[in-house]
């Protein structure tokens, strides 16, 4: 009895102890993380489907989500955590996956675009063998390509016959039609015209497409099909979350990734829709004429948001403005109806052209204006300054010098110091010039204009020899533009060398400013003695008051190296100081270095 007694009480504690395990285990369970083993990211939905399909031809739970940003993940999932942990373990070691994979919570990923027509992110968990359990039957059966679609897509391929897919189709709209063909171009299936007119080269993509995706073959997409398709094209779109915004104030519509940007102001003639980063969404609302929407399309190219390369295509009642650098794409389209301005700017990072271009087609699509607009009234007065239009920095260059005309094309001598790293180089700020003659050693540049310029004076080099202490001007932009006009700087002449005796240099002792640099170093009478160089950085430190100009000779023979030559002046009559102003004024010019 006291045997059969014990026996018993042991086997029941024990029974009971096994059920406090099995129910904190399972609680544990419960309670464990839904998570992923994330195992690669590539900046392209392509590129990103590609990889999912070879993981998926010796993997099993390949999927694949947008991960927003322009970026596509491919993970393994879903697993507990523990799972997880074993997954990560194994397929590491294994060298299945690559070393720098890791554990990925769903709130990581966005809508998902492999395999076709998967959505786990909504299921609780998916039950799932541990990862040594995976891979014995990995070993045992290895899976392809070809089954792990038809496992994922198997409902889509019997949804319809070819012939019922046949009729479906038919009952599409051009549009819809030409939906499919721009989703079949984004995938890389189709590279002809979008004109909803399905030939041998739509119906070919379509096959391609339903190879590639493990359904049967036919050149007919049933409605299924049809629907994971442009699920595909716009799981980037789905990411920025598109809402359609009614201004009612600006009176226009059009859809807006709120997943980015949200109201801020309105800043006439703008509606400010921005984010954290550099994406923007203005809204173009005004009453004008022609001239007012050609105001704005000048304008617009002067604002920081619209950079200088890209596009510009300016019509009779409405203009498009495409700018892009190595920051940012910016598109402007504005119209002009029943003296109504009405458009849209989208700024956009770039590299992100999948969502990027993906967008701006639906802000298209989406605008519709009303008879609201925006009045002048509609300006926030805190935000006013000269850097600023409506709100808007007014791009500005790398930095800017000076420079004077030398011929009547418009040719220009400058500093070669304004030049260094630039993308585009202007003269006055409009007329863009390219580079024809550097000497680096001179400290001396030749522009000349892509159009030709016509100066109201030439720098006339001085045939004169300068007498020392003979009083001397430098006309230059000193404040790089901010003045609008080039200003005169008195001194004298303190050497015909350099410190250390260099006969291409002459001493000056003048006080004057980075903007000055490049402008014409005349006489009394009017005669260009140098161009003002740059003050040393490394070194010793001068004196403010010291400064060098490299001579006429030097400057004269760089222009020979480039086939030019300069004129000479006579200059031993002193001028009128008013006339002297107005002769350097109007030789002198402003070069600016744009990023």
């Amino acid at each position: 009895m006291t045997m059969g007694w014990c026996k018993a009480a042991r086997d029941g504690l024990l029974m009971m102890v096994m059920l406090v395990w099995f129910v904190l285990g399972a609680q544990a369970q419960q309670a464990d993380d839904v998570v992923f083993v994330q195992i690669e990211a590539q900046p392209s939905l392509s590129l990103a489907t590609q990889a999912a399909r070879e993981y998926a031809g010796r993997l099993p739970d390949v999927n694949g989500f947008a991960l927003g940003g322009g970026w596509y993940g491919v993970a393994l999932g879903p697993y507990t955590r523990v799972d997880a942990t074993q997954v990560l373990r194994v397929y590491r070691a294994e060298r299945e996956i690559p070393r720098d994979s890791y554990i990925a919570s769903p709130s990581d990923f966005r809508q998902q675009f492999w395999p076709v027509g998967a959505n786990v992110l909504s299921q609780q968990l998916a039950p799932t063998p541990p990862a040594t359990q995976a891979t014995e039957s990995a070993e045992a059966a290895p899976a392809t390509d070809q089954t792990q679609t038809e496992v994922a897509t198997q409902p889509a391929q019997t949804d319809e016959t070819r012939a019922e897919a046949q009729r479906s189709e038919a009952r599409l709209t051009r549009d819809e039609k030409k939906d499919l063909q721009i989703a079949l171009q984004w995938a890389g299936f189709y590279r002809g015209a979008i004109d909803g007119a399905y030939g041998r080269g739509t119906r070919g993509s379509m096959s391609a497409w339903q190879e590639a995706h493990g359904f049967e073959v036919t050149g007919v997409l049933t409605t299924l099909q049809r629907a994971a398709l442009l699920k595909q094209y716009t799981a980037v779109l789905d990411a920025l979350n598109p809402q359609l915004v009614q201004d009612a104030k600006a009176g226009v519509d059009v859809i807006i990734p709120a997943a980015r940007v949200a109201f801020e102001k309105y800043d006439y003639p703008f509606a400010h829709y921005t984010g954290d980063g550099v994406e923007q969404v203005l809204l173009i609302s005004q009453r004008g004429d022609q001239n007012t929407l050609f105001g704005l399309y000048d304008i617009m190219q002067t604002l920081d948001i619209v950079p200088l390369d890209g596009p510009r295509d300016r019509k009779e009642r409405s203009f498009r403005l495409k700018g892009e650098n190595g920051k940012i794409v910016s598109e402007t389209i504005a119209r002009l109806d029943n003296g109504m301005i009405k458009g849209f700017t989208l700024v956009w990072p770039a590299g992100d052209e999948e969502a990027r271009t993906r967008l701006l087609a639906e802000m298209e699509k989406s605008f519709a204006t009303t008879s609201a607009a925006l009045e002048p009234s509609d300006s926030r007065s805190s935000d006013q300054s000269i850097d600023l239009v409506a709100g808007l920095t007014i791009r500005s260059p790398l930095r800017s010098r000076s420079g004077f005309f030398i011929d009547s094309r418009g040719t220009v001598v400058t500093a070669a110091e304004v030049i260094g790293s630039c993308s585009r180089v202007t003269i006055d700020q409009d007329a863009v010039a390219d580079v024809v003659a550097v000497d680096s050693a001179a400290g001396v540049a030749v522009l000349k204009p892509q159009a030709a310029l016509a100066p109201l004076e030439i720098a006339r080099f001085s045939d004169q020899s300068p007498r020392l202490g003979s009083e001397v001007a430098v006309a230059g932009f000193s404040y790089e533009g901010a003045l609008g006009a080039p200003s005169m700087t008195f001194g004298s002449l303190s050497d015909v060398k350099g410190l250390n005796g260099e006969d291409t240099l002459k001493r000056l002792a003048l006080a004057s400013l980075p903007g000055d640099v490049g402008g014409p170093v005349l006489d009394a009478g009017g005669g260009v003695l140098g161009m003002l160089l740059p003050r040393a950085t490394t070194g010793r430190s001068l004196p403010e008051d010291v400064q060098f100009a490299i001579n006429r000779d030097a400057i004269q023979t760089v222009l020979e190296q480039a086939g030019m030559a300069g004129a000479s002046t006579n200059s031993a009559t002193a001028l009128d100081p008013v006339d002297l102003s107005a002769a350097a004024r109007d030789m002198t010019v402003l070069v600016s270095c744009w990023e």
